[in-house]
């Protein structure tokens, strides 16, 4: 699907609820305000975390923010 870092395609690169999720990680929500928040479970956001670390090849929820950033996907 995708082939290389630096080609991401930018638009389509984290999904709606990704997104959410994300966007409220940095503004300092927890997993479990996240949840209740979306009314969803928190298991259900960490596997959307985990699903966008595993897409960036990150560590971990900072290093995503920050590539995410990077890529004006999110904004502070």
């Amino acid at each position: 699907m995708m082939n290389g870092g630096s080609n991401l395609n930018r638009k389509n690169f984290l999904t709606s609820r990704e997104r959410e999720i994300f966007e409220l990680l940095v503004k300092n929500y927890d997993t479990e305000e996240i949840a209740d928040r979306l009314h969803i479970s928190s298991k259900t956001v960490r596997n959307h975390i985990s699903n966008v670390i595993q897409k960036l090849d990150v560590k971990g929820r900072s290093q995503a923010i920050l590539e995410l950033i990077k890529m004006k996907e999110i904004t502070l």
